[in-house]
C-alpha cells in the first residue's frame, strides 16, 4: 500500500480553494469492505437520524462521537487521514465526530447550502480551524447527489445560518452572490476517492434521483488549539492515537467476521 502524503502544492491548493480531492485514498478492497460492513452493521443503523430538505426529500445519516474497534474508527485514526489533516490545518488534530451519510436510490434527500462551522460555531469552537474528509463509499456523481462546493468560499468567513426544513442552512442572499462571483464545483468521485474540506467552505448536495446509492463516510476533526470553551454534543480535545494504514483492513476483516458477513455469509 502506498502512503499518501500531501505535497506542498496540494497544501497550497487546499488553502486557496478550501478543499482538496485525493483520488484512490482508500483501496477498492478497503472501500468495498467498508460498504459491506456499513450495510450489515446493526449498531450503525440503530443510530440513524433523518433530515428533511426544502423539497421534502429525506436523507439519512448515522453520527458517532466515539471511537472503537471498528473499521470507521480505523479510518478516522489512519495516518493517511490524520497526518494529512495536521498538514492541512497546521496543528495537532483530534476526532470531533464521524458520520455515515446514506443517500438511498430515488429517495435520498438533498443537503442545503451550509458551512460546517455554521453548526460548530455554536458548540464553543472559537475559530474555524477545523475540517472534514468525505470518503466515497459508492461512486458519487451529479445523478446521485455528489458534493457541490463553492471554490474558495472559505475565505468569506462564517456566514449566518438559520433553520432550513430539518437542517441548518446558510444565508442564501450571501450564497447567491458567492455563486455569481465564485466557481461552483461538482466533486464527482469514484469509490475510495476522498475530499478534504475546510469548515468554512460552502457546500451542498442534490437529492439522489438515480437508481444507485450514494453512501459516504465523513470524518470530522478539530485542532487541539481550538479546544471548545464549553461542552456540547461533540467532544472536547482528547489525544488521537494514530494507527498505521494497514489496520483499516485488519480491523475491518475482524469486524466482518464478527458480523458474519465474510464470504457472503449472514
Amino acid at each position: 500500500m502506498s502512503v499518501f502524503t500531501p505535497t506542498e502544492t496540494q497544501i497550497a491548493q487546499f488553502h486557496k480553494d478550501g478543499y482538496l480531492v485525493v483520488r484512490d485514498l482508500f483501496t477498492s478492497e478497503e472501500v468495498a469492505l467498508l460498504g459491506t460492513i456499513g450495510k450489515a452493521d446493526e449498531e450503525l443503523n440503530s443510530h440513524i437520524a433523518k433530515r428533511r430538505d426544502l423539497s421534502g426529500g429525506v436523507t439519512t445519516l448515522s453520527i458517532s462521537n466515539d471511537l472503537g474497534d471498528d473499521i470507521y474508527s480505523a479510518i478516522v485514526r489512519s495516518r493517511r487521514m490524520v497526518d494529512t489533516m495536521e498538514m492541512l490545518l497546521g496543528d495537532e488534530v483530534y476526532h470531533y465526530h464521524h458520520k455515515m451519510n446514506m443517500k438511498a436510490p430515488f429517495v435520498g434527500g438533498a443537503w442545503e447550502w451550509h458551512q460546517d462551522y455554521g453548526y460548530w460555531y455554536k458548540n464553543g469552537c472559537l475559530t474555524p480551524d477545523m475540517a472534514s474528509c468525505m470518503i466515497a463509499v459508492d461512486p458519487a456523481n451529479r445523478e446521485n447527489g455528489c458534493l457541490q462546493v463553492i471554490k474558495g468560499s472559505h475565505i468569506l468567513g462564517r456566514i449566518d445560518h438559520g433553520k432550513v426544513a430539518d437542517q441548518t442552512g446558510a444565508d442564501m442572499e450571501r450564497v447567491n452572490v458567492a455563486l455569481e462571483r465564485m466557481e461552483l464545483v461538482y466533486c464527482e468521485m469514484g469509490a475510495g476517492d476522498a475530499v478534504f474540506f475546510h469548515s468554512n467552505l460552502l457546500h451542498r448536495s442534490d437529492q439522489n434521483k438515480s437508481p444507485n446509492p450514494r453512501w459516504a463516510l465523513i470524518c470530522c476533526y478539530n485542532t487541539r488549539s481550538n479546544d471548545p470553551y464549553k461542552q456540547s454534543h461533540h467532544p472536547s480535545y482528547c489525544y488521537l492515537e494514530k494507527w498505521d494504514d494497514f489496520r483499516v483492513m485488519e480491523v475491518g476483516l475482524k469486524q466482518a467476521a464478527q458480523l458474519e458477513i465474510l464470504s457472503g455469509s449472514h
